[in-house]
């Protein structure tokens, strides 16, 4: 197969419908305002096929396995990660915070803020740990495949994977129909990510558009920061984890370059995590560790926004002089580590588990939200990227930690990324 022009290219093509998509916000905002359904019906189109994706790749990934005992544990290493993982991301925002104190010499008297986060509020209000639990549970068994959370069609999934080995010799049909309706269904994904500059050039104008790049000046310093700690992160906490484990973080990252800009461009991690699965199933990575972490990661697995709740807690804290002693700085981390596991990989979840955190921490008014709620939607991108290359490097840890990781594979596909984008538009 010939090698594709650089213009044919789809990182190429999102990169210049971004910079379309900003050039026309900056210019033209009403105009770049009306660009909103691009991005938006983009997004959702995408979250459209994400639920087959999520059920086939996990249900065959488990029914190839012969022994249900590995689920069990694979669940229970990616879980460990994922703790381990994110409270470091809550802690290092907390000290970056300190350290740097991006909301110290504002001054802003908490009676005069103003602005309308109670929308926020309510959906904090309403995200219980017991109604988190309890929405996981599908109302029947094939529901979560027409819905959007995640986490039933994980269940739904591991509870069909487990049946079919269960019942091996009787749904070998089942099976049989499973791995050929993968075939279309990854197709369209294929189809799909065709559009994805058009839906990043709709993003980019209305967020550029509606939000305008002089509401980033100022508040530059914590948006500088937070960026700065989040890449900071990236390449030195997940760099390591990855040549310990025996991969670069920087040809990971290039490999997966097509899916983290269509993240920069519409802020949202979910619209990159049909190509993700698929990329690190090419990888080297087994599909039942692919079909368990990745889905899972999105939801107990943010790093972004984790670093994301504590920096800006502290910035809200610091900007209306409250001083928050060490043992409330404690409470907040812990408060954060709750609130943050029941957020999803959607654009938004950021803001609501800070509301959730807020809520529980008396001493920072929640009014205070409204200080970063205009920059809110230009940090969105980096929480998204941080969020899933994070996902990305647990998979490809747990797979090397459960020798279900092809290392010659995975070597080959870092190394040779175009002939992976080849192979899979065959």
């Amino acid at each position: 197969m010939k090698a594709k022009k650089f213009y044919q290219q789809l990182y190429f093509q999102v990169i210049i419908a971004i910079i379309a998509g900003i050039l026309l916000g900056r210019f033209y905002p009403e105009l770049g305002e009306k660009m909103k359904p691009l991005g938006d019906g983009f997004i959702k189109l995408v979250k459209m096929i994400i639920a087959p994706v999520i059920f086939i790749t996990l249900t065959l990934g488990i029914a190839h396995m012969t022994d249900l005992k590995k689920v069990g544990r694979i669940a229970v290493k990616a879980m460990i990660y994922f703790f381990t993982f994110s409270t470091l991301a809550l802690i290092i925002g907390l000290i970056v915070g300190n350290i740097l104190q991006p909301g110290s010499g504002l001054n802003i008297d908490p009676a005069t803020l103003s602005g309308d986060v109670s929308q926020y509020q309510q959906k904090a209000h309403d995200s219980t740990l017991t109604g988190f639990m309890m929405n996981i549970i599908p109302e029947t068994l094939f529901s979560p495949l027409v819905g959007e959370n995640i986490l039933q069609v994980l269940l739904v999934a591991i509870l069909m994977g487990v049946a079919l080995v269960l019942t091996k010799e009787k749904s070998q049909k089942v099976t049989s129909f499973l791995q050929d309706l993968a075939t279309p269904v990854f197709k369209i994904v294929h189809m799909l990510m065709k559009l994805a500059p058009i839906g990043a050039f709709g993003a980019m104008a209305f967020t550029i558009g509606k939000y305008g790049l002089h509401s980033v000046l100022n508040l530059l310093f914590l948006v500088g920061t937070f960026y700065i700690t989040s890449i900071l992160f990236v390449v030195l906490i997940l760099g390591a984890v990855a040549w310990y484990n025996g991969f670069s973080i920087f040809k990971l990252m290039f490999y997966l370059k097509e899916e983290l800009l269509l993240v920069l461009g519409t802020s949202s991690s979910e619209s990159a995590l049909p190509g993700i699965m698929e990329k690190l199933e090419n990888a080297g990575c087994s599909k039942a560790i692919v079909g368990l972490v990745v889905p899972t990661g999105y939801s107990f697995n943010l790093d972004g926004t984790n670093i994301y709740m504590t920096l800006a807690s502290l910035f809200i804290a610091q900007a209306l002089n409250i001083h928050l002693p060490l043992e409330k700085q404690l409470m907040l981390l812990l408060v954060a580590m709750l609130s943050s596991k029941g957020a999803a990989g959607v654009t938004g979840a950021g803001f609501v588990t800070l509301a959730a955190t807020l809520a529980v921490v008396p001493e920072i008014p929640i009014a205070g939200m409204t200080l970063i709620l205009g920059i809110d939607k230009f940090m969105s991108e980096c929480r998204a990227l941080t969020n899933v290359i994070g996902n990305s490097v647990a998979t490809v840890v747990v797979a090397n930690w459960e020798k279900q990781l092809d290392k010659d594979q995975l070597q080959y596909s870092l190394n040779h990324p175009h002939e992976i984008e080849k192979k899979l538009e065959v």
